[in-house]
């Protein structure tokens, strides 16, 4: 009996031996045919910009942004760089993105970048503007590949198209934008007639005043609105003020200029002692927007300084605010 049972263990043991090595020699195949077999290449694409041609291996996952405006392009997309320009006149970041730029690191401002900084991150994506960093291109493209917009004017929405197309996020953008569109319809909608007012816009600043007009940032949100522009001050943009239709600098003689029938200021961070100035002068006292309580001061930040479509957003709710309480 314990005999004929050490066969029947043996025969086991003995079978046991050939499945485990008909197993092995299985997996060994198949370990050798995968490794045979080419892992799919991520698929590159190439995007032209204000600099030339650049191809992006695959879709950027650390990501650097050397403008304000295009932080917020960022954010608004989803995608948290991993290093940012610092915010003007904040230390690092404005308060409407404050919250969302938790952990990236400061990569110099916009007009001064730091180089070393950016090798460090390892990004796979530079994102930069050809009138802030145009001299730093081809060193910051030895570093990964980068894009670059080419103007910094009102039209937020031409600069944020290149932005999603380098982040591989073509259609994420497109919603961004229609939301942003249906929001201007809806804000329309809700003031109605009062969209037919002659609006104007000044910044109080040291370096000096300025009126602005249709192509900055607040110009292009206004005229997406349908509000008309201060009639008499048409003939301040003519083809020989030098920053076009973007704005004009002015020194109080032309205090008068600013009339409108509702009238916007925001001031520079430095320069509150020149809107002090300014607003105590008989001229600006005696422009009928100020003397009918028409003159709404509002945020440097969110109405000039940022320049992106969250700043949008929120200049979009501040206009709804201050015509539908007046």
């Amino acid at each position: 009996m314990k005999g004929k049972l050490w066969s029947l263990l043996s025969i086991f043991a003995i079978l046991s031996l050939f499945v485990l090595a008909a197993c092995g020699n299985t997996n060994e195949k198949t370990s050798k045919e995968e490794a045979k077999t080419p892992k799919p290449e991520a698929t590159s694409y190439s995007v032209e910009h204000a600099m030339g041609t650049t191809e992006i291996p695959a879709t950027p996952e650390r990501v650097v942004i050397l403008t304000n405006e295009g932080t917020e392009a960022l954010l608004a997309l989803g995608v948290k760089p991993v290093g940012a320009v610092m915010s003007w006149d904040q230390d690092p970041w404005y308060e409407h993105i404050s919250a969302e730029m938790d952990g990236v690191e400061v990569v110099g401002d916009e007009m001064e970048v730091n180089i070393e900084k950016i090798a460090e991150l390892k990004p796979d994506l530079i994102i930069g503007n050809k009138v802030r960093q145009e001299a730093m291109y081809d060193k910051l493209k030895a570093i990964a590949p980068t894009v670059f917009s080419d103007d910094l004017a009102g039209d937020w929405k031409i600069n944020f198209e290149l932005y999603a197309k380098a982040l591989n996020l073509t259609e994420k953008g497109q919603e961004v934008i229609a939301e942003y569109d249906n929001k201007v319809e809806e804000v329309k909608a809700k003031l109605g007639d009062k969209v037919n007012q002659e609006i104007s816009v000044v910044r109080f600043s040291s370096r000096p005043t300025r009126i602005y007009y249709t192509d900055s940032f607040s110009g292009v949100v206004f005229d997406q609105l349908g509000f008309k522009r201060a009639e008499h001050q048409a003939k301040l943009f003519t083809k020989d003020n030098k920053m076009g239709n973007f704005a004009v600098e002015v020194d109080k003689e032309l205090i008068p200029e600013m009339d409108a029938d509702v009238l916007f200021y925001f001031t520079y961070a430095d320069s509150q002692a020149v809107e002090d100035e300014w607003t105590n002068d008989p001229l600006w006292k005696n422009l009928t927007a100020v003397k009918e309580g028409n003159a709404h001061k509002v945020s440097d930040i969110i109405w000039n300084t940022a320049g992106g479509v969250k700043a949008a957003n929120i200049m979009l709710d501040d206009i709804e605010k201050i015509f539908t309480e007046k």
